[in-house]
């Protein structure tokens, strides 16, 4: 097919008459709306209080930021499909768009392998975390969350552009590149990343033993597993299971299914986590709660 920066794709997730259009639209848009005040506001809590310049709080803001990250990848684009009569991608666009959706999908995991990491330190490690979490190692494990996920998409893409696609019809709501055939290098590389992820979540689960065995000795590990792990936890499953529900998604798009069930599971991973994040940990990590509660009453009195 052509892949000049012209040519266009042709998105088929949207066949819905245009009365269905305006309800998505109309869900669509308030969901967003509540996606980035919910983000917007962990992150400025988190900004503006200098006693959650700490390392665990840190990685939460990154989290939001994230999710504000992969939100802006997806909706503005798709609230303005809802809207139009046809809904296409020039090259670039979808080459951007995969970009950000991809990584936005990695650095979410990624967060969350470091957050695990400094959960375990601080739990199991309670005499050296200040020693073993210091700034620069905060400041590195940022760099590490961003640049692993930007650069194995970027590998990705480099791969994925040089094999033949199979059309320029996407039925999706997001562009996404379908392609007929690999190579061998294609298929070693996605090999290499599978295995680079599958560590981590190895790590994660390790992490977890060697958490819960630490809280079974001591009440305050279990109060500080509550308090902080828990959320965190409830975070990690729940990105797992949305992010399955794409690989579904494909699997049930032939099934006799009304399409926006279709739709709600394709985009699980980009519109659950983002809202589901701040509002998880906004309820459980009181330090955040309280300056939040004190923040509103400040400003409506």
């Amino acid at each position: 097919m052509d892949t000049s920066p012209a040519a266009a794709f042709s998105l088929s997730g949207l066949n819905e008459s245009k009365e269905n259009k305006n309800v998505i639209f109309a869900f669509s848009i308030q969901g967003y709306i509540f996606t980035l005040f919910l983000n917007l506001t962990i992150i400025t809590t988190i900004s503006l209080e200098k006693d959650l310049h700490q390392p665990m709080y840190i990685f939460l803001c990154n989290l939001c930021i994230n999710g504000l990250y992969g939100t802006l990848g997806f909706y503005p684009k798709f609230l303005y499909d809802l809207l139009s009569d046809s809904q296409n991608f020039s090259y670039i666009g979808c080459l951007l768009q995969n970009f950000v959706i991809l990584s936005y999908a990695l650095c979410e995991f990624t967060n969350l392998t470091v957050m695990a990491f400094d959960r375990y330190v601080a739990i199991c490690r309670p005499l050296h975390y200040h020693t073993i979490m210091t700034p620069v190692t905060a400041g590195k494990l940022l760099v590490f969350i961003w640049m692993v996920p930007c650069c194995s998409v970027v590998c990705s893409i480099l791969l994925i552009v040089r094999l033949p696609f199979c059309g320029i019809h996407v039925n999706a709501v997001y562009c996404k590149f379908v392609i007929c055939s690999g190579d061998f290098i294609f298929f070693a590389y996605s090999v290499a990343v599978t295995f680079i992820y599958l560590a981590m979540v190895m790590f994660v689960i390790y992490s977890y033993v060697k958490i819960l065995s630490a809280c079974s000795k001591s009440k305050q590990s279990q109060s500080k597993f509550m308090q902080t792990c828990l959320p965190h936890l409830i975070s990690y499953i729940n990105y797992i299971v949305v992010t399955l529900f794409e690989a579904f998604s494909t699997y049930f798009s032939r099934r006799d299914i009304p399409e926006w069930f279709k739709i709600l599971m394709s985009v699980a991973f980009l519109i659950t986590p983002p809202v589901l994040n701040p509002i998880i940990y906004g309820m459980n990590l009181r330090p955040i709660r309280t300056r939040i509660k004190k923040n509103v009453v400040k400003h409506a009195f």
